[in-house]
């Protein structure tokens, strides 16, 4: 089978790179005063894709570190996707335009899936991921500041239906908290939309990765996010992208 793909997370807050713990934006921890030259550094070691995140701009509603973004989709050799802060059609059409390779849609899914159904028609489903960021298993919007009244399932079976190919699926409960990946919410919600899930929230581990590769084997889940793991040195990316080839 191929490899699940590895995603680097980098988390953009006040320009530097930030985790939050469960989301919580008085719960942050700075790894780094630029997102371009840790960006560098995960293609030095041999990523193909960067995951980005916007932080301040989830929480206000804009694009708010645009020009970081472009610049490493830009400048280096690596794919990138992007979510935070996009809420109109002219956020994405900027993105794209500027060659990003992916935009993450996550509160605009639940606040204007009309919206959202026209962007898969126009882009397809290899330029517009779903994020679905769950609560207990309701979907959470604008930075995980608000729950919505719709399950993770339902939200994915919707636009599973509309031309979706990817998920991002975070576990709140498990995001920064480095206790392991929701392997059961993931499973439940590749069996129930058959959209190609990538994991995010929790993860810890080289145990851990491979948990998610073994899962993989049996269902439509194809990637995970990796973060404060690789920032608190539980293991080196490098040690991560050999751990998916094993399987």
């Amino acid at each position: 089978m191929t490899p699940i793909q590895i995603y680097p997370a980098i988390d953009m807050k006040g320009g530097k790179c930030v985790r939050l713990y469960q989301g919580d934006y008085e719960q942050e921890t700075v790894y780094g005063d630029s997102p371009f030259e840790m960006a560098k550094q995960f293609a030095d070691q041999g990523a193909t894709w960067i995951h980005l995140v916007d932080l301040d701009g989830a929480k206000d509603g804009e694009k708010v570190h645009a020009n970081e973004v472009i610049r490493i989709a830009k400048e280096l050799p690596v794919n990138v996707q992007i979510g935070g802060g996009i809420r109109t059609k002219e956020d994405v059409r900027f993105y794209i335009e500027n060659g990003i390779d992916r935009v993450i849609i996550g509160s605009l899914a639940i606040a204007n899936p009309t919206l959202v159904t026209e962007l898969l028609e126009e882009y397809g489903g290899d330029k517009i991921v779903i994020g679905l960021d769950a609560k207990d298993g309701m979907v959470a919007t604008h930075g995980w500041l608000e729950t919505s009244k719709q399950s993770a399932i339902e939200v994915g079976q919707f636009f599973a239906e509309k031309g979706a190919k990817f998920v991002i699926f975070t576990d709140i409960a498990t995001d920064g908290t480095l206790q392991g990946p929701n392997l059961n919410a993931n499973r439940e919600l590749a069996e129930a939309t058959g959209l190609s899930i990538i994991v995010s929230g929790g993860i810890s581990s080289l145990e851990d990765i491979e948990q998610v590769t073994k899962l993989a084997k049996d269902t439509s889940i194809s990637g995970v996010i990796i973060g404060k793991a690789i920032y608190n040195n539980r293991f080196t990316l490098l040690e991560a992208l050999q751990e998916v080839t094993k399987w």
